[in-house]
């Protein structure tokens, strides 16, 4: 019989005279009162919250693993512990529910790349941004090998300090990061823009050198030529947009399909402002993933540039590749705060906390709807409005290459999408033709969206 902590055993055969069940004495009475003591000792303590309590931060992550990009190296390498039958445990290729990543720091923002993960922190500490997945370009800064320290790791297996080459690293915050294909950018409060990675195209903001080697790299870029502070980045596949507080916005890199909106479709390695429809309109927000952006007007306006090889631009143009910010003529959409984009498909949430939906692909509204050039309202119902919850409202949207990610105003995370590699996070591989809520032990607060992997950053429920 197996014993619980603490427990005792009664030896038969030395009852005490006198001490039968139900007798008295006064020794008897100090012996229970001692007893009650111990137990009392040994009781869990109970403390219940109160409304103003602290909630912990959580990170959870789910998708492909073999890249890295989910930061758990149990994944990726077998463990070296015996599975019962003698044979080495199984790597995890594919995480397809939620998985807790711990961390010790406070993660403030997160970034999916192809195959590879930025989080950062607001904190003041010395370490602020840490990388995990494919580093073959640097994207996620030089990470010396512990065997020949002049060699660095192109997989992290897990979250690594990113070191930034700070003026001031104890006074400087980091607010955002963000990632592209084989290049990220990390914005800081104080000391401008870092990139790293990939600058084939320019896409890091500094000029192009032919036959560069990235792999092991060391270089870290600082822009601060702006006119204003860039107070948002986002990474498209090869090219980089910068919205400044004066809500200009900027682009390098990659514009063979007009994504950078400079009027051209040539490479460009330094930032310049865009011009067209954006001239004179103060932008709130950019959004990109693939090779389209669009970008959203303080007076809730959208306006888009790039490809639109899927119908993304159709509204206004029938060319496939357009160089310059247009002004998309979405009346019935209303007022819209935010956007997303991927590599074929679009979304749009509006102050009523609607989402509008068009492009090519799983856009949605079930596999009826493949392609649109117009946007197209998905039912609020699938997000969870009812007739006993009807002001259910979605309050954060995001986008990845092929899916899509919503957060309500209930704290409940929705996905759609191409599930590729499971990054849809819903226990199956099957696509996912309308939103379907994620069962996260959290409440989820922003999430990042990759190729075939996702970050969810949330709190606890208590």
């Amino acid at each position: 019989m197996a014993l619980a902590a603490g427990a005792r055993l009664a030896r038969p055969g030395l009852a005490r005279p006198g001490l039968a069940r139900g007798h008295w004495t006064p020794a008897g009475r100090s012996r229970s009162r001692r007893q009650a003591a111990e137990a009392e000792a040994d009781a869990p303590v109970l403390q219940y919250v109160g409304e103003r309590a602290a909630r912990a931060d959580r990170v959870f992550v789910w998708g492909f693993s073999f890249s890295g990009a989910l930061g758990v190296p149990s994944f990726v390498q077998p463990s070296s512990r015996p599975a019962p039958r003698g044979a080495p445990r199984p790597r995890r290729r594919i995480q397809p529910v939620p998985y807790r990543l711990e961390l010790e720091s406070q993660i403030s923002s997160a970034a999916c790349g192809y195959g590879f993960t930025l989080l950062a922190s607001r904190t003041k500490d010395v370490t602020k941004v840490w990388g995990m997945g494919l580093n073959k370009d640097s994207q996620l800064g030089f990470h010396r090998s512990r065997r020949d320290q002049s060699r660095g790791y192109d997989y992290i297996l897990e979250p690594s300090p990113v070191p930034l080459p700070l003026d001031r690293p104890q006074d400087t915050r980091v607010l955002q990061v963000a990632c592209g294909r084989a290049h990220a950018l990390v914005l800081t409060d104080q000391e401008g823009v870092f990139s790293m990675g990939n600058n084939a195209y320019g896409q890091c903001g500094r000029q192009v050198v032919e036959n560069e080697v990235y792999r092991e790299s060391h270089r870290v870029h600082r822009m601060q030529d702006f006119d204003g502070q860039v107070v948002q980045v986002a990474c498209g596949q090869d090219h980089s947009l910068f919205l400044t507080d004066k809500g200009e916005v900027y682009s390098c890199g990659w514009g063979a399909d007009g994504q950078t909106g400079l009027g051209h479709y040539n490479t460009t390695s330094a930032p310049c402002r865009l011009g067209g429809d954006l001239s004179g309109v103060k932008v709130v927000q950019v959004a990109a993933y693939g090779d389209c952006c669009l970008a959203v007007s303080a007076d809730g306006g959208v306006f888009g540039w790039g490809n639109s090889e899927y119908l993304q631009l159709a509204s206004v143009t029938e060319s496939t590749q357009v160089n310059v910010p247009r002004n998309l003529p979405f009346s019935k959409v209303g007022r819209v705060k935010q956007a997303a984009c991927g590599g074929t498909g679009c979304a749009v949430l509006n102050e009523e906390g609607q989402v509008f939906v068009w492009g090519y692909g799983i856009l949605g509204k079930g596999p009826g709807l493949v392609e649109t050039a117009l946007p197209e309202m998905i039912p609020p119902s699938l997000f969870g409005a009812t007739d006993f919850t009807p002001d259910v409202q979605v309050a954060r949207l995001r986008c990845g290459l092929s899916h899509f990610a919503a957060i309500t105003d209930r704290g409940e995370l929705f996905v759609w999408g191409k599930n590729v590699r499971g990054c849809l996070g819903i226990g199956r591989l099957d696509d996912q033709y309308f939103p379907w809520r994620v069962t996260l032990p959290g409440q989820p607060v922003d999430v990042a969206c990759g190729v075939d992997h996702m970050v969810t950053l949330a709190k606890s429920f208590v």
